[in-house]
């Protein structure tokens, strides 16, 4: 086949979409004030930065003045567990920057299932006296799990209210770091119950180091980063007046566009997997089997006995972009800790794709992908059964 570049790896990295390129220009030009400066045109760039704030806040159903902007979500998540002092629960499959930030606490970490979910009733049960917060993600970027975020508010909710009656003063929280979901699904803070969201904008076609952290008005947040007192006192530092306009602009489109976008993907998510099974029927499919409960442009395969590291370099050299997992894991070449916490079997672990489908992806990418991905599991097969039994036995030389 004609080699094309495909790019298949939208999970770690979206390429910053034209009319959010087209918003941060002029603050990245002409329009180059501090917002906290006094004169007439840095006010007017602060006006801006409020604007985007109020951008935000309208389509996630919150107040303005309960966004934190911080140098992406690895940092928002901080912010958020630096609100409380007590115990947390976290789920096995959090992003590692959520986990990293739980180890700092008394923790509880609760188990997921095959198919990477996790269940209410185990966070429940996972919950003290004096927990203070919940941190389970909307959806995981590896696996593509859509978790069940407002029953666990619920559970978080009915925990609140036993305390209050019980005449207990520990407050509970739920965080939910709704970076990889915010471009498939609705992140309404009031629907979802949390009390803590993250964004992050470089997963929504918008640039990198540029996040958010929306925390509800019973929140108090504790600063990070000590300094000028910009973002309410909570995070110093000089705006990055370009990359909050760009994020505002990202998210707008991405509400825009959401329900179309969706089924698009969802449609190729399928035309890749089958395309990819008509060849290699051995394939596994990670994930929930409800298409509800997926990410709609995400698929997670693995493949016996194979490495997936050599698959990488054979698709690379196909024109493909694929990735082993989150970019955390795959940059270690270890296997992740998503897929430990889901048991699988380390043979099949060390076979696994993930495959992330986005805007720019066409039928015509996924028919080509599909035919690479399988030549190079086809192949990988071939060299590891040459290299398992004896020359004797293939009808070599004796």
């Amino acid at each position: 086949m004609t080699q094309r570049e495909v790019y298949l790896d939208y999970a770690a990295a979206t390429p910053v979409d034209p009319e959010v390129a087209e918003a941060m220009l002029p603050y990245l030009t002409e329009r180059f004030w501090n917002p906290s400066a006094p004169y007439a045109h840095a006010r007017e760039v602060r006006d801006d930065v409020e604007r985007a704030r109020g951008t935000v806040a309208r389509l996630i159903g919150a107040r303005p003045d309960c966004l934190t902007f911080a140098a992406g979500a690895t940092e928002a998540n901080n912010l958020a567990f630096a609100a409380v002092e007590g115990h947390v629960v976290v789920d096995a499959i959090e992003h590692e920057s959520v986990l990293a930030c739980a180890a700092t606490h008394a923790r509880r970490t609760v188990r997921v299932g095959e198919d990477g979910l996790v269940d209410p009733a185990a966070v429940a049960r996972a919950i003290r006296p004096d927990t203070e917060l919940v941190s389970v993600e909307l959806a995981n970027g590896e696996i593509g799990c859509v978790q069940p975020v407002r029953e666990i508010s619920r559970v978080v909710a009915a925990e609140r209210a036993r305390r209050l009656e019980a005449g207990e003063d520990t407050p509970i929280l739920l965080h939910s770091d709704a970076s990889q979901a915010a471009g498939a699904l609705s992140v309404n803070v009031s629907t979802l119950g949390v009390d803590l969201l993250t964004l992050s904008a470089a997963k929504i076609y918008g640039p990198k180091q540029v996040g958010v952290l929306w925390a509800s008005e019973e929140v108090r947040l504790r600063p990070l980063v000590y300094g000028g007192g910009q973002e309410g006192g909570v995070r110093s530092g000089t705006e990055n007046v370009a990359g909050i306009v760009g994020l505002a602009r990202a998210l707008e489109l991405a509400c825009e566009r959401r329900v179309e976008e969706s089924r698009r993907l969802a449609g190729l998510r399928e035309r890749l997997r089958e395309g990819i099974l008509a060849r290699v029927p051995s394939m596994v499919v990670t994930g929930p089997k409800n298409p509800k409960r997926r990410l709609p442009g995400l698929l997670h395969v693995s493949f016996a006995g194979v490495e997936a590291r050599r698959l990488v370099i054979a698709l690379e050299r196909a024109g493909v972009s694929v990735g082993t997992g989150s970019a955390c894991a795959a940059s270690r070449m270890r296997v992740s800790h998503v897929l430990e916490a889901i048991g699988m079997p380390r043979d099949l672990a060390e076979g696994s794709l993930r495959l992330t489908l986005g805007r720019g992806t066409t039928e015509e990418d996924v028919d080509y992908a599909a035919d690479a991905i399988a030549d190079a599991v086809c192949a990988e097969m071939d060299r590891r059964t040459m290299h398992t039994y004896p020359e004797s036995a293939l009808g070599g030389p004796k």
